[in-house]
């Protein structure tokens, strides 16, 4: 067999499993927004503040709004126990290997989902990579960066950019000990995709969690495709 018939073939199958997957997550999509629930999708590289971000926003919805988390993670159950110990439901994902969550393994989740839920977050595996090619169902994807990462990595990693709603810039009380450059990174993602919006965070210090927080509510109260 020639290596150009088995590249022809490695394309097709890619193409088949994406296709798959986005089927799946639409009928995800579908299913959740009947119900009235936000879903959002969380992505960034390992480290960039997820779980942390996610304990914070629990706080500040608890005395309106019910919300819960589904985990995603190579092993452990980690960052699930930490989102339970708030008092929010939540699933953990273990992929065994597998660097990002794909449609199909959400919806084994949605039948336990609780009545009444108004927000549905997804904590993706710790990659900028691969999880922006596979959608989760999610109606607004943000991508996290955090200040020790650097500020290089919107173009070194565009898809997770293009892709989102959203750009969370975390750890930001680090930044005076850091050789981190904040309007830089935010410039590149924008210059990637203009339509970003953009929100400075510390889980430690609180900035910006307030205004990130209103912007989910906005989301919610918002009908979809609106």
């Amino acid at each position: 067999m020639s290596e150009k018939t088995l590249k022809h073939k490695e394309v097709i199958v890619i193409q088949d499993i994406l296709g798959s997957n986005k089927k799946i997550a639409a009928e995800i999509r579908s299913k959740l927004e009947a119900r009235g629930i936000l879903t959002v999708n969380f992505m960034s590289s390992p480290g960039a503040g997820k779980t942390a971000l996610l304990e914070k926003i629990a706080d500040r919805l608890k005395s309106g709004y019910r919300m819960a988390v589904i985990e995603g993670d190579i092993e452990t159950e980690r960052d699930a126990e930490r989102i339970r110990a708030k008092g929010v439901p939540a699933w953990q994902i273990t992929t065994g290997g597998a660097c990002h969550l794909e449609a199909k393994m959400v919806a084994k989740i949605l039948p336990e989902l609780p009545a009444g839920l108004d927000f549905l977050f997804i904590e993706n595996v710790g990659n900028l990579v691969c999880p922006a090619g596979y959608e989760l169902g999610e109606r607004l994807r943000c991508v996290l960066l955090s200040a020790p990462e650097g500020d290089d990595k919107p173009k070194k990693y565009p898809k997770a950019f293009t892709t989102s709603d959203c750009l969370i810039l975390t750890k930001t009380d680090l930044i005076p000990y850091l050789p981190y450059d904040q309007e830089k990174a935010k410039k590149e993602a924008l210059e990637l995709n203009p339509r970003l919006k953009v929100f400075v965070t510390s889980a430690v210090t609180g900035q910006g969690l307030d205004e990130l927080v209103d912007f989910f509510i906005a989301s919610l109260r918002r009908p979809p495709h609106a």
